[in-house]
Parts: structure tokens; sequence; C-alpha cells
């Protein structure tokens, strides 16, 4: 730490001495005309012959990388977000503007004007005529920076992250083009984007813990959204047939490599759909998305390939128990649910229901082997208090999750549009809550109200854009995905020294 405040005193000083010669330290904008990719893709392929027999111009800016002074000239490499480029700086050229020479660090961020050349290595280089500085870097950026112990601070200071690390610039420019890609396929497929409140008087969409914040000039508890669900649903009874929204949801959970607290969030619903339609909807939308994010539908991710290309299997929930070894004798008793799962030494509640139990063992014994893109469907009741039964077995209901990697990344279901059905299925939760469930869902009678006006039937679906990202972009955590995850407070007052 005290090698750091030496280098910025020494930083700091150069400051001061470049105001001395009456040179602003942070200056005016600059007008960059190219960026450093661009230059490379243009002019790469022409020889030094036949650079020195046409002379192009140019202007760029970025940050110094790299520098190397020679006395009477200096070479440098500068990185904008495209990526970077070398430029040559002479000191009888520069007139004047040599005094900054001796002033640069790497980190500060330059503007440039001159000719394109190539160096007797072969290298594609700015010969300098204007330099400006625009801005002094006074804190160094960091020599080594990859590696397990640096993976917090790189998540806590990102701005550092993305200077240094190429490869995490280019990942958040595929998530970019992610959810442009996805836009671009709904809005094709005649779906209207809308935005619906962050903050709920009742949370509700999914079975989740909220965070609660309070309304001073309502005098209200307020809570941010879980999920944005019934609201686009009562869209649907207002007469919208398509809509969607790609926005926050927010759940007081845990946090590990999957589960960030804040998190974006797809939701869709089209009117006259079921269940089965958004299978075949979700092949095509998610293999569209590959193909304009990442160019291909087989990606990589950690040692395994991924095959996007449609069909997937679809696959009932209790025929997965079933196949990986589960006793089907289990599925309609309680008690002997519970007490297979114990043997198993997996973790019941007491008072679990007993599709609470199924969902349990389904997360011990399936999940973690459904690798490449399967649909789990048909779900028990009682963990989808909004979805639609199913005509010829009540006990379930029109649902899938759609799992890739033992990851859960979408959730669909026929909608559930019976207004008596929904209230029963309201007060089910709510005796859950009052048994100590806190991820139950609320009564909501706003919701029931509008089904009362009645809901077209429909169907519906979520998919989680950071693991979505994830896979795309061969992320292992959440983390690398969300330009700032959430962390532990960086000072607390047991570790604050600076009060």
């Amino acid at each position: 730490m005290e090698d750091l405040n030496d280098l910025i005193k020494q930083r700091i000083r150069k400051m001061e001495e470049l105001r001395e010669l009456g040179i602003e330290p942070y200056g005016r904008p600059f007008q960059a005309d190219d960026h450093a990719a661009e230059l490379l893709t243009k002019y790469g392929g022409r020889t030094k012959d036949e650079l020195d027999a046409t002379i192009i111009e140019c202007s760029a800016a970025g940050r110094l990388v790299a520098y190397r002074d020679f006395g009477k000239a200096a070479f440098a490499h500068i990185q904008d977000s495209t990526g970077r480029i070398q430029i040559y700086l002479k000191r009888d050229v520069l007139g004047d503007r040599h005094k900054l020479l001796k002033k640069l660090d790497i980190g500060d961020i330059v503007g440039v004007r001159g000719r394109l050349f190539r160096t007797k290595t072969d290298e594609l280089t700015i010969e300098v005529s204007h330099f400006e500085l625009m801005t002094k870097s006074v804190r160094p950026l960091p020599e080594k920076w990859h590696g397990l112990k640096d993976v917090e601070t790189r998540y806590r200071q990102r701005y550092v992250d993305l200077i240094v690390n190429p490869e995490v610039r280019e990942n958040f420019a595929k998530r970019s083009r992610v959810i442009r890609a996805v836009r671009d396929f709904l809005e094709s497929k005649g779906f209207i984007e809308v935005e619906t409140p962050m903050m709920h008087q009742i949370p509700g969409g999914a079975t989740a813990r909220p965070f609660k914040t309070h309304h001073n000039a309502l005098g209200i508890d307020l809570y941010l959204r879980i999920a944005p669900e019934l609201y686009l649903k009562r869209l649907l009874v207002g007469g919208y047939e398509r809509v969607y929204e790609l926005n926050k949801n927010f759940r007081n959970e845990g946090i590990s490599t999957r589960h960030n607290p804040e998190f974006s969030m797809l939701e869709f619903y089209i009117a006259y759909r079921d269940y089965q339609f958004l299978m075949s909807f979700t092949e095509e939308l998610f293999a569209e998305v590959a193909m304009k994010a990442v160019g291909s539908t087989r990606i990589m991710y950690g040692d395994v390939e991924i095959d996007l290309t449609p069909p997937w299997p679809r696959i009932p929930m209790l025929e997965s128990l079933e196949k990986s070894g589960v006793p089907p004798e289990i599925f309609n008793d309680p008690e002997k649910a519970k007490a297979w799962a114990r043997a198993q030494k997996y973790d019941i509640p007491e008072g679990s229901s007993m599709g609470k139990i199924l969902d349990e063992i389904f997360k011990e014994k399936v999940e973690p082997g459904l690798v490449q893109p399967t649909f789990i469907t048909d779900h028990p009741v009682e963990l989808s208090p909004l979805a639609k039964r199913k005509a010829d077995n009540p006990g379930l209901v029109e649902r899938f999750e759609l799992f890739i990697c033992g990851r859960e990344v979408a959730n669909a279901f026929s909608e559930l549009n019976d207004p008596f059905d929904q209230k029963g299925r309201f007060l089910e939760q709510v005796k859950a809550k009052q048994a100590g469930d806190d991820e139950a869902h609320w009564m909501d009678e706003d919701f029931i109200r509008a089904l009362e006006y009645g809901m077209p039937p429909a169907a519906g679906e979520g998919i989680g854009i950071d693991r979505l990202v994830m896979f795309l972009t061969n992320a292992q955590s959440i983390r690398d995905v969300i330009l700032f995850p959430q962390l532990k407070p960086e000072h607390t007052p047991e570790n604050d020294t600076d009060a």
C-alpha cells in the first residue's frame, strides 16, 4: 500500500508540473474520427510502400496501455473501445508539445492526429503530428490482474477490469447483442415492449422473498418487484395480445455463482396460445439469439459442447424422476415421499407439500443431469399457483422449465385465467405463508378482479437473461455477466480505518 501511495504522489506531482507548464491535465473534448479496429481492418493489409505512397491522415483517442521512451522518440499503444493501435511520437515533430512526453504515465488518456505508416517490425502505426493529453491518470493500473485471487477486486472495480481485460469488454458487448437479438425476435413476431411498476404494494408473480421499503408520502410499505407477471397479464385483460418486458427483478435471497439479488428477466405473454406452443417458440428464440450473438447454435460451456439446434427433449417431471431411479409409488403419498427423500439425506422441511417434496427430489436427482437443452413439463399444482391445470390430470399444471447444464434458464406455462380457481390457489398460498413459508404468493384481490373481467387463454414465459448470457459467453459465474454485481461492503464499521 505504501508503494501505491508513492506512485500516486509521483503522478500528482506530474499533474502539478503540467499545470505549471500551462497544460491542463483534464482537457477539453477531442475529435477522434477513427477507431483502432477500424484502422487495422481498413489499412492492415496495406504494405509499407503503399502507405508511404499515399498519405493517410487519421485522428484517434484512447488510454495509454504501453509506453517506451527512446529519448528523441517514443512508441506507445493507445486503447479505445474497439482495440489497440501503436503510435509514434518524435520530439522534433511535436515541438513544444514534446514537454508532455516526460509527464506521461500508463493509464493516461490522450488524443492524437497523424499519418499511418509501418515500422521496421511491420506494425501499422500512427506517426503523430499533434498530441493532446485529455486525462491524467493519478492511480496506476495493476500490473498483475488475472487470477483467482483478484476475482472479487475485478467485480468491485469493474472499471479497471474493463480497461485491462479485453475479453471482459467483449463479453459485455455480446450481452448487448443478446438483448438486442431478443428484442428484434419478439418484435418480429408482433410483440410490443411495455414497462410495468418496479415498486409493488403486493409482491407477486413468483414465489420469492421480496425487498421491502417505505413510501413516506403515502405512508405505506412497498416491495421491489419479484416479477412483472401479474401486471403483464392485466394488459392481456386490457386487450393487448402480445406483450413483453425486459427489465430488472429483485429477490431477497442468497448470492451465488447462479444468483444475484438484482437480475435481468425477460417476460412475455401471448394470447390464444398454450405452453406447448411456447416450447417451439423458445427453441426458435434461443437458436436465433445464439446465431446473432455468437454466430453458432453450437457453443462451448466449460468442457461441454451445448447444441441449441431444435428440437429439444420434452420430459414430464414425474417421468424424469422415475427415469432417475425414484420409485413411482411415492408420487402420491407425502409421508412415503418424505421418508424416501430423507433416507437419501435430502433436506425436506416439516410441513412440505407433496409438490415441494417432489421438487426437492427433482433438484437433487434430475436437475444436475440435464446438460443439453431439455424441457421438463407438467409440474405439481402446488408449485405453480398461476398456471392452468392439465385437463386430464388436475393435480398437475401445463408448465415447463427449460434446463441447460443443470440450470433453469426459462419457466413458462399456460396461464390460469379462471378467477375462482386463481383465488382458491392464492388462499392456499396465504395458508402456506401463515405456516412460515416466506416465499409463498400473496393474495392480490385486484388481480382477481382483473380476471373477473375476462382474460383470454394465454401462455407466458420468463427467461433469465443473465443465465442465457452466461451460456453464450462461457461464463461460470453470474457475476461475470453483470457489470456491477452485488458484493459485501468494502468498508464496514469493523474494518473502516478512514473514520
